[in-house]
């Protein structure tokens, strides 16, 4: 039996990315160890699955489609930035979604579809799209301060049509990412 390691997930558009990625360069300006998450895999994440068995990849997409179907497309505003747990422990650098109503209510359909197949049901589901993690405390101040400038920036919106079941390859050089199926709203 193959396993693949999968997560559910709705990109962001080239334009947003390119957007998001002028705040990233601001964090790069300062003297810290953050790995940033590379442009092309910006994503807000849905659900992440870890492990799971290849053979009930037909079984949780049908499951994803039924809650799907009940979905029409729908926008989202890119604004603010964070950090989780909190701006005095930084251990991701977050931009944020500004009325994030439809996307929580997509989030707890799926859930509770993926929680009838044994998957544990998410504690704490917060829409949120992560550009970096810090991986010491080297520059937190400054990483604080930059995150409270941009606590209000408005990155621009966007279209869900679609979501997407993915597979996350680990690789030294970082995570790469293929689509396994798309499901249109």
């Amino acid at each position: 039996m193959s396993q693949l390691r999968a997560f559910l997930a709705i990109d962001v558009d080239e334009d947003l990315k390119a957007r998001m990625y002028r705040i990233v360069k601001e964090f790069k300006q300062i003297d810290a160890r953050i790995k940033y998450v590379e442009l092309e895999n910006l994503h807000l994440t849905l659900k992440f699955f870890g492990d799971i068995d290849t053979e009930g990849i037909d079984l949780l997409s049908s499951k994803i489609e039924n809650v799907v179907s009940n979905f029409d497309k729908f926008t989202v505003k890119i604004k603010g930035c964070g950090a989780f747990p909190n701006t005095n422990r930084i251990k991701v650098i977050w931009l944020g979604l500004d009325e994030d109503a439809i996307v929580k209510q997509l989030h707890d359909e799926l859930d509770k579809e993926f929680v009838k197949l044994g998957f544990d049901k998410d504690r704490k589901f917060s829409t949120h799209l992560t550009i970096g993690r810090m991986k010491s405390a080297k520059g937190k101040d400054k990483v604080k301060s930059k995150i409270e400038e941009f606590s209000e920036v408005e990155i621009g919106e966007m279209c869900v049509d679609k979501i997407i079941l993915k597979k996350s390859t680990l690789t030294p050089q970082g995570p790469i990412y293929d689509d396994i199926k798309i499901f249109e709203l």
